[in-house]
């Protein structure tokens, strides 16, 4: 018989290919204002308010969505007879940048609304007392792709195989990414598996990779030469700083996206599962990449 499951951001990215992919489960969706009503067994809580890296956003959408809406859910959870809530929140609620490998144990300090919002929602979920029987799993993963994905990487692969020079290869950098089949491999086991413990996990694959290396492997994948320009630091900061003021594709912002280094650790939830994640971060943005032509 087949698993229920009451999902919320169904047509999201990453909802949607939760329900592509887990076909063994049996999902209600959840639409916006609607009144939340829990019959099922599990929570996929994956409705948020994404970060917006041109700052047009409104402050308040962030709370509303990320904070307010993940309350009323997991406060219908608790009345319910679910069993297993699962929510996303993300890396950010922990830090927008930082020097080391970022761990669960980490001390959060948010700077963004995003991530403040998210913490909040995290700190909620964390101060309720969980009745026996039921579980409850936080999930923070970093910068996640796959087919369907339009993030920066949909910018890196068009500007890569459109011919165009990469023009931060000055900037050297280490990160880590999540890949959607990995992402829905981990949240597949937390649902069979009652005999992980709940609490706060980072999602991750194994490998961490720069924006110079991502470059090279999508125009390696098209069988073309990628061009990298090392183009100095100072020059790449002015023109960021001038494209928060004119608007332009490159602003602090995602430039800071593009270019910090940001490692994560995916340990403790590796060894919770006690298995290893099905495909490489390499094999994973090959597919991403497929999925753009």
């Amino acid at each position: 018989m087949f698993k229920t499951v009451f999902i919320t951001g169904a047509s999201g990215f990453v909802g949607s290919n939760i329900m592509s992919k887990l076909k063994e489960l049996n999902f209600r969706q959840f639409y916006r204002n609607e009144k939340v009503i829990i019959n099922e067994e599990i929570i996929l809580h994956l409705a948020g308010k994404a970060h917006d890296f041109v700052n047009t956003s409104n402050v308040e959408d962030y709370y509303k969505v990320n904070t307010e809406l993940t309350k009323e859910v997991f406060d219908n959870f608790l009345e319910s007879d679910a069993k297993v809530f699962i929510t996303l929140s993300s890396v950010k609620a922990a830090a927008d940048s930082i020097d080391t490998e970022l761990m669960e144990d980490y001390l959060p300090n948010p700077l963004t609304h995003y991530g403040k919002s998210k913490l909040l929602a995290e700190n909620y979920i964390l101060g309720k007392v969980i009745p026996d029987g039921k579980r409850v799993y936080i999930l923070r993963p970093c910068m996640i792709h796959g087919p369907g994905n339009k993030g920066n990487l949909n910018l890196l692969y068009k500007l890569t195989t459109k011919g165009f020079p990469w023009p931060l290869g000055s900037f050297d950098n280490k990160r880590s990414f999540c890949s959607i089949d990995n992402l829905c491999f981990i949240i597949n086991e937390l649902i069979n598996n009652n005999q992980i413990q709940s609490g706060v996990y980072n999602i991750a694959d194994d490998e961490t990779f720069s924006t110079n290396e991502l470059i090279n492997l999508i125009a390696h994948s098209r069988l073309k030469n990628p061009k990298i320009w090392n183009i100095p630091k100072y020059f790449v900061n002015l023109v960021a700083r001038l494209g928060d003021f004119l608007h332009l594709p490159l602003n602090s912002e995602r430039l800071k996206k593009l270019t910090e280094t940001y490692v994560v650790s995916n340990r403790k939830i590796k060894k919770a599962i006690n298995k290893s994640l099905p495909i490489s971060a390499k094999v994973g943005f090959i597919k991403t990449f497929e999925s753009f032509k």
